[in-house]
């Protein structure tokens, strides 16, 4: 701008309203630039407040979505069924690594909402079953048919990975690999 007013021709002078105009987009300019920082400043604190409140959750149990779980021997596998309707009869599936269902627990009639269950890993003789990964499957019968449910799964938080590029923090959770920190339902 100063340029144009030094080469400026002092006999066809730049019309006043020109000049106003010019001078208003450069503020614009300006206020845009200064808004961007701002946001930018504001998106750096949020995701350094998202990576503190992750970091606190290690060694603290969620609630995650998933039908894949890890059992330690000796130990149980609890989590929860997510119910979208009443129903007349919930059943839940426990199957091993080949397929094979190794319990089935009948929950019977169930209001909507979540239910929490708790696998002790016996097999339905009340025998101990191996270490390993199972998946956990529900099915609700809802007008006569058998409609398969949302199951979530406790799983204990291992670690916290933050990513360089700014996303959201992941944590590895015990058994179940690797979770958005958004995808926790419930922190026990």
């Amino acid at each position: 701008m100063l340029t144009q007013l030094q080469h400026q021709d002092p006999l066809n002078p730049m019309e006043s309203g020109d000049f106003l105009a010019q001078i208003a987009q450069f503020g614009t300019v300006n206020g845009i630039t200064e808004l961007n920082g701002s946001f930018s400043s504001l998106s750096a604190s949020l995701q350094s407040n998202q990576a503190l409140q992750a970091s606190t959750m290690v060694g603290n149990t969620v609630l995650v979505p998933g039908n894949r779980a890890q059992l330690t021997a000796g130990e149980t596998l609890s989590g929860a069924i997510e119910l979208n309707n009443s129903t007349s009869d919930l059943v839940l599936n426990i199957s091993d690594s080949a397929g094979q269902t190794v319990r089935q627990v009948n929950f019977g009639a169930h209001a909507a909402g979540m239910t929490q269950f708790s696998w002790d890993g016996l097999d339905m003789n009340g025998q101990p079953v191996a270490a390993g990964t199972y998946t956990v499957e529900a099915a609700a019968l809802i007008d006569n048919e058998a409609v398969a449910q949302s199951v979530l799964i406790n799983a204990k938080v291992n670690s916290v990975s933050l990513s360089r590029n700014g996303g959201e923090p992941l944590l590895n959770l015990d058994g179940l690999g690797t979770v958005s920190i958004n995808e926790i339902r419930e922190i026990m």
